[in-house]
């Protein structure tokens, strides 16, 4: 796993797209200050760019670095989640400008899976997580079921975890609005 963490940052440091393994499912991903990088996922999943993605971190603590005013209950729902949740914030900072919703809203997800974190960790900036297929096509749940169109885009695909064929589902997502407000995405 060390070599294939070395490459993937150096990708990723560099401007580059990876193609790599989450908590969930397989993600297409860049650093997510970058919007050149980010502007290639647009292109490579045939995504309208007014569709914001989400983007992974690994600790709690960067939260207000990438998120003004981030409301109480947040913190409680970061905390006590057992599964994969991603939680929309608004007033989104220091992040791609075009990887923050017209709202100035963006996802988040605190990821525990192993390979995710070591490499969060190792880049010191979020991370793009979006599923590895064309937009509107079903998401892959395993490696094997990514398209050739998506493996030939992208700058490095991860060795670890391809054979895994445990199908994972996809992040529950809730919005945080004004007041604590709280509405669910997707459960």
């Amino acid at each position: 796993m060390h070599d294939d963490l070395k490459k993937a940052v150096e990708v990723l440091k560099s401007g580059g797209v990876i193609l790599y393994p989450t908590d969930t499912i397989w993600g297409i991903g860049c650093d997510a200050t970058n919007p050149e990088a980010v502007q290639r996922i647009y292109d490579i999943k045939h995504r309208e760019d007014s569709k914001s993605m989400l983007v992974l971190m690994k600790n709690a603590a960067l939260l207000e670095r990438y998120v003004d005013d981030v409301p109480e209950v947040a913190w409680d729902l970061v905390e006590i989640s057992t599964t994969p949740l991603t939680v929309i914030y608004q007033n989104a900072k220091n992040l791609a400008p075009n990887l923050i919703a017209k709202d100035g809203s963006i996802g988040i997800r605190f990821t525990k899976e192993k390979f995710t974190c070591n490499l969060l960790q190792r880049l010191r900036k979020p991370l793009v997580s979006t599923s590895a297929n064309i937009s509107g096509e079903k998401s892959a749940a395993i490696f094997d079921e990514i398209s050739d169109e998506i493996k030939s885009q992208v700058d490095y695909i991860v060795e670890y975890r391809q054979n895994d064929t445990t199908v994972a589902q996809p992040s529950s997502i809730i919005k945080l609005g004004s007041g604590g407000k709280i509405e669910i995405i997707r459960k």
